[in-house]
């Protein structure tokens, strides 16, 4: 209210500055031209010859010429009074505002408990490093998983190469061995069949399968 109060003042007081501003304006043109019709009278009597009234013009000029001096120098001082006031209510503006912000802190103190506060700071802290930890949990047993699976299925591969490498060995004697064989009777195929176990196991050895 106080601030409201002292506002209208300013305003006030403004508008009356702003028309002794535009009445010293008026007062300096009528000066101004009066100058120069004085300017002219000399202008006059000095080539008629009369020094006595040019005197007594030229001293109405000089006081007329003070005159609109000093309209200058108030018109000076009026503008400062002006921008003073223009001062004046912006600090008006500027403390209230920090009185409002003040009364709004003070009532957000009032609300806000610093240890309900730290609190919940802390539970917030807790609980994420309790999901930071179960997530820590999941992720070491999906790696666990995955990474069983991987090496199975690497050994299969090993596995699967081995086993080729021999049917390759194997096919290749096969086709070694004498046409006549073919044709022997079962013992002869028998044989044979004993002759590829013992180069399965030699090929085994050889990759260092026991």
């Amino acid at each position: 209210a106080i601030n409201v109060f002292f506002s209208d003042i300013i305003k006030e007081q403004n508008r009356e500055l702003r028309g002794t501003q535009r009445a010293i304006s008026r007062d300096r043109a009528a000066l101004e031209k009066q100058e120069k019709q004085l300017e002219l009278e000399i202008k006059k009597m000095a080539k008629t010859g009369n020094k006595e009234a040019c005197k007594v013009l030229a001293k109405q000029l000089v006081q007329l010429r003070k005159q609109k001096n000093r309209t200058y120098a108030v018109s000076s001082k009026v503008t400062s009074m002006s921008t003073q006031t223009k001062v004046m209510n912006s600090q008006m503006k500027m403390a209230g505002a920090m009185s409002a912000t003040a009364k709004t802190m003070q009532a957000v103190n009032k609300k806000m408990d610093p240890q309900k506060t730290l609190q919940t700071m802390q539970n917030f802290q807790k609980e994420n490093m309790k999901m930071e930890m179960t997530e820590e949990m999941i992720n070491d047993t999906l790696d666990d998983i995955f990474d069983a699976s991987d090496e199975e299925e690497e050994s299969q591969d090993i596995v699967n190469q081995v086993l080729d490498e021999i049917g390759i060995e194997i096919c290749g004697k096969m086709a070694e061995a004498p046409s006549a064989a073919r044709g022997l009777p079962s013992a002869s195929a028998s044989s044979a069949a004993t002759i590829s176990d013992e180069e399965i196991e030699r090929q085994l050895k050889a990759l260092g399968v026991d």
